[in-house]
């Protein structure tokens, strides 16, 4: 007689994942429709899925659509099952994996933007090597005062994170930034 295996308590198999998780931008097309934005979240929060960014803004006034962009990481099913259930809510018109569609077209990733506002504070020397330091990265001064400094910035996520590193050190005050904006390459729409 066999020793007997000991069953999993659980129904379900528990595969383990081996794949290394990657970040995807997602951009959904939805109804402009109050609560949507709350659902959609929802499907992530319930499921215990990270928001690296959310962005929304209404695109067609006419027809009422907004587009949620939003930036996730996990494996390539995790990131297949966010596609699918986004897919079967209700309000939701469009979901398009961004980043799978720049790689099968050849790029690395889609084109992706973020706005962010920096404010630094310092006299002196500091305020000027902001001011060299924020010409170099094409930021423009939006406020100024004898003791602060707020620039405007745009670009990649990582030039963002890269120009607020550089200005830790010079008094950097606040940051707020808006989440990445993304679209496909090419003349095709969503």
């Amino acid at each position: 007689m066999s020793p007997k295996k000991k069953q999993a308590g659980s129904a379900y198999f528990i595969v383990e994942d081996k794949e290394k998780p990657r970040t995807h931008v997602l951009s959904v097309l939805v109804n402009n429709e109050p609560g949507v934005l709350a659902r959609v979240i929802g499907l992530f929060s319930g499921r215990g899925y990270n928001i690296e960014s959310l962005t929304v803004s209404e695109t067609s006034h006419e027809s009422h659509l907004s587009r949620i962009t939003i930036v996730s990481s996990g494996t390539m099913s995790v990131l297949e099952q966010i596609k699918k259930l986004l897919e079967r809510a209700i309000p939701v018109h469009k979901v398009t994996d961004l980043t799978l569609v720049a790689e099968e077209r050849g790029y690395e990733k889609p084109l992706e933007r973020e706005l962010a506002l920096i404010k630094v504070a310092g006299k002196g020397e500091q305020r000027l090597e902001a001011m060299r330091l924020a010409d170099a990265f094409k930021a423009t001064v939006i406020d100024a005062s004898t003791e602060h400094l707020t620039f405007e910035i745009t670009g990649r996520v990582n030039k963002i994170e890269q120009f607020i590193a550089i200005m830790a050190p010079l008094g950097l005050v606040e940051v707020c930034r808006t989440g990445v904006a993304a679209m496909n390459r090419g003349p095709e729409g969503m």
